[in-house]
């Protein structure tokens, strides 16, 4: 069934049938993640029934939530929890929240097509997936390079990657709650530069090295009780040359 080579001129794999007719449509698509091995598609000639999803989801988009809100506000929270214990006071609390629920937000049949899906396969990894296979299809008709087909599976590998990354951290934030933090704190990481500071004549520096001088000559004098003439100013933004930059006094420090 499989006439085109699959990597690098040779057939590695074979698509076997007892009974003409039953397979068609055979392709191939692009790699699979780093490696060269082209990927076989190929679809079964057969009717198949359909199951229909029975899972249930809230609709939030079509909640009332004005509704939800003045249906809670009316419960005299006060009286009603008066002398009840922790598990009861829940258990009143949830039967108010799941009554409130019913009435303002409907439900849906989620459809089996995203029932199916990983949950790590998220938009942004779909649209990554989609620009891959267009990719390859222009690489094959001629109407794009190699360098740039390499560069966009590239991309979806390492989108995929992040992916089940984030799944596995979120699944597993109870057993390693050191590597989740860690990576919230590099998400969060913010790298700014020192900006532009008066030197002790009043004049601008921006390099590196005179920046490093004027706050080492400053911070010097503050732990050793030596008093300076100047005192280190910070300008931030681009119009500082219009602007008043801020002081930064011994006595602040």
């Amino acid at each position: 069934m499989i006439e085109e080579p699959m990597r690098r001129g040779a057939m590695l794999d074979l698509v076997l049938t007892n009974k003409e007719g039953l397979v068609g449509d055979v392709k191939l698509k692009g790699s699979l993640g780093c490696s060269d091995h082209k990927m076989v598609e190929f679809k079964i000639l057969r009717a198949a029934r359909r199951a229909c999803s029975k899972l249930t989801t809230l609709d939030f988009r079509r909640a009332d939530f004005g509704l939800f809100r003045d249906l809670l506000g009316r419960i005299p929270w006060d009286k009603a929890l008066e002398g009840r214990g922790a598990q009861d006071s829940w258990l009143i609390f949830k039967g108010q929240l799941l009554q409130a629920q019913e009435r303002c937000i409907p439900t849906k049949r989620k459809s089996s097509k995203s029932t199916k899906r990983p949950p790590w396969m998220n938009k942004e990894l779909l649209g990554k997936v989609k620009q891959k296979k267009e990719a390859y299809r222009g690489w094959q008709q001629g109407q794009v390079a190699w360098e740039e087909y390499r560069e966009t599976v590239r991309a979806a590998r390492e989108q995929a990657r992040k992916a089940l990354i984030e799944i596995g951290l979120a699944r597993d934030v109870k057993d390693k709650k050191k590597s989740f933090y860690r990576y919230v704190s590099d998400k969060r990481r913010m790298r700014g530069n020192v900006g532009p500071l008066r030197n002790e004549m009043g004049d601008l520096v921006t390099q590196d090295m005179e920046k490093a001088e004027v706050l080492n000559d400053f911070f010097a004098s503050v732990f050793t009780g030596k008093c300076l003439s100047h005192t280190a100013q910070v300008t931030e933004g681009r119009d500082w040359e219009n602007a008043e930059p801020p002081s930064v006094g011994e006595d602040q420090v």
